[in-house]
């Protein structure tokens, strides 16, 4: 599986990001999607994560601001940022899991007015 994510850049404070991870390669055998982020001197964090049959978890710190969905049709997972704060500033990665772990790129996000 090959993940290709995009979508990041330099945002102001309250505003919106809608990030794009598109997969490619063997997505029959993708279980659930996902996306991290990592800020600087953090450990990766799990932030919401998407299973193949719609069911979605997302962190305390994000929850009721972002939205993960996928268009099964385009194999693309989305994750909508909304009132976004300086502490959501980090590189955000795209992850599947099938038998084992895949990683798209990170793509960063910057939170700054």
């Amino acid at each position: 599986v090959q993940l290709q994510a995009s979508g990041g850049g330099l945002v102001q404070p309250g505003g919106s990001l809608r990030l794009s991870c598109a997969a490619s390669g063997s997505i029959f055998s993708i279980r659930t999607m996902g996306w991290y982020r990592q800020a600087p001197g953090k450990q990766r964090e799990l932030i919401a994560r998407i299973t193949s049959g719609g069911a979605t978890n997302y962190a305390d710190s994000v929850k009721g601001r972002f939205t993960i969905s996928r268009d099964n049709a385009k194999n693309t997972v989305y994750l909508q940022m909304n009132s976004l704060k300086p502490e959501d500033t980090a590189v955000y990665y795209c992850n599947a899991v099938t038998t084992t772990s895949h990683w798209g790129q990170g793509t960063l996000v910057t939170v700054s007015s």
